[in-house]
């Protein structure tokens, strides 16, 4: 077969369609091998950014790019008449929440749309982007086989889940088993194949309905054991029992242990989104997840806890958040990364605005807030120096980065709500901490 020879060979071309988190790393990996990359997107301003070797993702530097595009083998278009240059096409593009919870799938099938008007004979189509089991065949493989062609024997079909985990150090793209899953023998060896050739290990399952699973159980198995976490810290403190403490020492388990973290809510593409995905598809067979619906339910109401105890707090002291100065540190829906997506910092300055208070925020890796499905925030980070944060009322850590000296963050600081744990090391002026 052309194409798996091609693919064995080094010489097939691989079209990318998105280059967001998922996209502009997998793009890297295969041109590192050796493969020709042509990195699709419709946002003009990121296509011309990665063709002038710039980066607008902060673990990718700009160097990174520029080499890409200095090797002659990446190029960035918004034109996607040049699918039919290219010998395997990867989606990966969002898979985002209605307001009512339910998949948005019209990335994945605006995307499939216009692979489908330039689809030709021979060419293998991945998806990537998360979803619920049966999508690659119930959405994708009719709008792909509209024009008469037959996935299986025209053209290929697989799909095989991103598991990026932006920032860190340890898993990169490459060393990140693949699984990938299609519904007939030959898509399977070819996608096999062609992840085979970039990544260490690649993990064959039966269908596209299993490897879609598999990503969800991964996400549902975090969404979950988080939840129980979150709802066990608001029972303890209840109890003047510390969370982080017990976690602490349970932590020192060697077998049928492993530790999740509280916090002020969910962020991220994966774990406050997938579950809905299979708690939605469940609903079509009669079926209620009842764990993801509970998981969900508490993930969600830990911003309007952090912002609870924030005002129990200040009550205490004479005080309320009308009118407050508050600096929320860090708006990264984890630590380390520039990724802001669903993060509950956007959630908590929301809630904090609507108690009257006045909020800003720094963050060293995003300077300023860019728009969002459900934000429009017009704000630049504050730097955090000592007659910044005096000008505050109080500091709120929303995100743990290592690059906030809490030392100096607290003993700069009239008060510091901690959501994170983030100030655990601190040695003075600790009674100026309230952990939320």
């Amino acid at each position: 077969m052309r194409l798996l020879k091609t693919v064995r060979s080094g010489e097939a071309r691989v079209g990318i369609i998105g280059m967001g988190y998922v996209g502009l790393p997998l793009a890297r990996v295969f041109c590192a091998k050796g493969f020709h990359v042509v990195g699709f997107d419709i946002d003009a301003g990121r296509v011309s950014m990665l063709n002038r070797g710039k980066s607008y993702i902060k673990h990718i530097s700009p160097h990174v790019v520029a080499n890409l595009v200095r090797s002659g083998k990446f190029s960035a278009t918004c034109d996607f008449k040049r699918l039919k240059q290219v010998d395997a096409i990867i989606i990966c593009v969002p898979t985002p929440l209605t307001e009512t919870k339910d998949p948005d799938l019209s990335f994945i099938v605006n995307t499939s749309e216009s692979i489908a008007a330039e689809l030709r004979t021979g060419q293998l189509v991945v998806l990537e982007s998360t979803t619920y089991p049966g999508t690659t065949l119930e959405v994708v493989r009719p709008i792909l086989e509209r024009k008469g062609l037959k996935a299986g024997k025209d053209f290929y079909l697989a799909f095989s889940p991103e598991r990026e985990d932006p920032g860190n150090p340890d898993f990169s793209t490459d060393k990140i088993p693949k699984v990938v899953g299609a519904d007939d023998e030959t898509s399977l060896s070819l996608a096999c194949a062609l992840y085979g050739a970039v990544v260490t290990k690649v993990v064959p399952v039966s269908s596209t309905a299993v490897a879609e699973a598999t990503k969800l159980l991964e996400n549902i198995y975090r969404c979950v054991n988080i939840a129980l976490v979150n709802e066990l810290k608001v029972v303890f403190e209840r109890m003047g029992v510390d969370i982080w403490e017990v976690i602490g020492a349970a932590s020192t388990k060697p077998f049928g242990y492993q530790p999740f973290f509280p916090g002020p809510g969910l962020g991220g593409h994966c774990i406050p989104i997938d579950p809905f995905y299979l708690s939605w598809k469940a609903r079509q067979f009669d079926i209620t997840a009842r764990f993801i619906e509970l998981a969900g339910e508490i993930n969600t109401t830990m911003p309007y806890y952090v912002v609870h105890k924030m005002l129990e707090a200040l009550n205490a002291r004479g005080a309320t958040l009308k009118g407050t100065r508050v600096l929320l540190l860090g708006v990264a829906y984890k630590r380390d990364v520039d990724d802001m997506r669903e993060s509950p910092a956007l959630k908590l300055i929301q809630l904090l605005r609507e108690h009257g208070a006045r909020v800003d925020y720094s963050d060293p890796h995003i300077p300023e807030l860019p728009p969002t499905r459900h934000y429009r925030f017009e704000m630049k980070s504050v730097p955090v120096t000592k007659a910044a944060l005096r000008r505050y009322d109080c500091a709120l850590i929303a995100t743990d980065h290592t690059a906030f000296d809490y030392q100096f963050i607290v003993s700069n600081s009239k008060l510091v709500f901690d959501s994170r744990n983030a100030a655990r090391n601190v040695t003075r002026d600790k009674d100026r901490i309230v952990k939320v």
